[in-house]
């Protein structure tokens, strides 16, 4: 029976091998483990949730230590959001993993990086309590078609799996064929998400919680506008969750 168990990891290990890398693509070491591809266990255990203070309303980390409380800018004009949360730091090992992700188009790492996301943040009650609907941000078309696949959809599934919460695909929709954030100076990405984001068919949405789930959160312009196009069709708070903020 053994010889048959290793016959048959010998087979689904070629079969692997055959469609992705034989060795980490962050640390080089082979990968001989069951179930490993393109990053070892190794460099997933590495990963590690950021601890330390931050802005309630926006989640934006503090330098400083303390309890959490909100930022300057918040206390000024609150986002159209209610809570957003970060894992961590756009830098380091969770930068890199996320960029093969994304532009190496190694859909098959999210199911690793939305569990990290609920190692790091499934008992922040504040964000998940009352939460009814889970909703990825949408690409458009175009660029979905180009990728083969939407990063954050891939996460909000495993998300609403690992919280037994219902998953809505294609009820928010971009609308606009933007250039992408990244591609853009800090004032210009709210002008360039301005009225990208529609929701079709909301009436299942009124009244609910939803949490909104993204890959990266630099200046917050793309989960807002997304908030305010939810909360137009008659959501009752918008959150949102983010692997990690620049």
């Amino acid at each position: 029976m053994s010889s048959l168990r290793n016959a048959i990891f010998s087979a689904s290990k070629f079969a692997e091998l055959i469609f992705f890398p034989s060795y980490c693509q962050l640390c080089e070491e082979l990968l001989e483990l069951p179930h490993e591809k393109v990053i070892c266990r190794n460099c997933w255990e590495s990963l590690h949730a950021r601890r330390s203070s931050f802005c309630i309303a926006c989640g934006r980390f503090f330098e400083v230590s303390g309890s959490p409380h909100v930022c300057a800018d918040c206390l000024k004009k609150r986002p159209s959001f209610a809570i957003h949360r970060s894992c961590g730091m756009y830098q380091g090992k969770l930068k890199d993993v996320i960029l093969l992700y994304k532009y190496r188009k190694f859909s098959v790492l999210g199911k690793g990086l939305a569990a990290f996301a609920y190692k790091s943040l499934g008992k922040e009650m504040d964000l998940w309590w009352g939460v009814e609907t889970i909703i990825p941000v949408p690409l458009h078309p175009k660029r979905e078609k180009i990728r083969g696949f939407n990063q954050a959809q891939i996460l909000a599934k495993e998300l609403a799996k690992y919280k037994g919460i219902e998953l809505l695909e294609k009820k928010l929709i971009r609308v606009k064929n933007i250039p992408p954030q990244t591609s853009l100076e800090a004032s210009e990405r709210k002008k360039n998400v301005r009225g990208a984001f529609a929701v079709k068919n909301g009436e299942s949405l009124k009244g609910k919680i939803i949490l909104l789930v993204d890959d990266v959160y630099t200046t917050g312009a793309t989960i807002k506008e997304c908030s305010l196009a939810l909360k137009k069709a008659g959501a009752r708070e918008v959150r949102a969750i983010t692997l990690a903020q620049v």
